[in-house]
């Protein structure tokens, strides 16, 4: 996982499986998509070598479990396991203590690689605890909350938050802090706290970094949303109809241009044939589902 901002403008990798992991316990989606599906989660279950999780979704009925497979798994975590103990050893040993905090920070990400939560976070931890600079505590905090989102762990994105907001006290940059706003945003939305999300999500857009968790068009989707729901008719047409980072790229998310410009001009009928195209994405989104009834209403 990525501390840093999304490499290249790419979604963490754990972040696209843990939604094809949702779409797959999706009642409405057809059984072909669901083949494909399958496939891609047992290739990047295979990659990365997420023996837990592999064990988890065979006991689940996901994904049939090779018995063979999962061994060589485990045997290559173990194997590694040992290699990155035998690292930190010599870095405690013979280097400095930037190269210990290094060996201890690779041992952490390869236990996110693997998807061994309370092992990645008790490794977190240790790492934090041989971390002096401020940017380099804060990327931690990144990692943590992109484990809490795969898990869609409340509790731990909410500790991951306030802890991110305690270091900022002592100091901090603005892109990190930037960053931090989109990750809160995203929370408070899941958790239906809409009015704080939209405030969040309208001070990110045009500082927008966080392409680990989301592609842009997916940021304006969520900003257009919630903005909806919470703002009242002049705010929603001075922050959100004429905005112009959102009137670039509304085109590109299907009926949801339509659905802000109807419901803005009384346009009713045209607004719910829109909200209905809207609907499947809502339903199809693994931080909005929870809430599509209330959508509805």
């Amino acid at each position: 996982m990525d501390g840093g901002g999304g490499e290249d403008g790419k979604q963490q990798p754990h972040l696209v499986l843990a939604h094809k992991l949702f779409l797959l316990s999706q009642p409405d989606l057809d059984d072909l998509a669901k083949v494909g599906l399958r496939d891609d989660v047992l290739a990047a279950v295979k990659s990365d070598d997420m023996a837990a999780l592999y064990e988890s979704l065979g006991a689940n009925g996901v994904l049939e479990t090779d018995a063979a497979l999962l061994s060589e798994m485990r045997g290559r975590i173990e194997e590694e396991t040992r290699k990155f103990d035998e690292k930190i050893a010599d870095a405690e040993e013979n280097l400095g203590e930037s190269e210990v905090r290094e060996a201890h920070l690779a041992k952490s990400l390869y236990f996110i690689r693997v998807g061994e939560k309370e092992k990645a976070l008790e490794q977190l931890k240790i790492t934090e605890g041989k971390t002096v600079a401020v940017g380099q505590k804060m990327d931690l905090v990144f990692y943590a909350l992109q484990i809490g989102l795969f898990h869609m762990d409340f509790d731990l994105i909410s500790k991951s938050i306030d802890k991110a907001k305690i270091l900022f006290e002592e100091g901090g940059d603005w892109e990190r802090k930037n960053r931090l706003k989109v990750y809160e945003g995203l929370y408070c939305m899941a958790t239906r706290d809409f009015k704080k999300a939209t405030s969040l999500f309208l001070d990110s857009i045009s500082t927008f970094t966080t392409y680990e968790l989301f592609p842009y068009d997916t940021f304006i989707f969520y900003t257009v949303l919630t903005s909806v729901i919470t703002l009242d008719r002049v705010s929603l047409k001075q922050k959100v109809v004429d905005a112009p980072e959102i009137l670039t790229v509304i085109g590109k998310v299907p009926h949801l241009s339509e659905f802000l410009n109807s419901l803005y001009n009384c346009q009713y009928k045209s607004f719910f044939v829109a909200f209905s195209g809207l609907t499947e994405q809502i339903k199809l989104d693994r931080y909005l589902q929870p809430h599509f009834r209330y959508f509805m209403r």
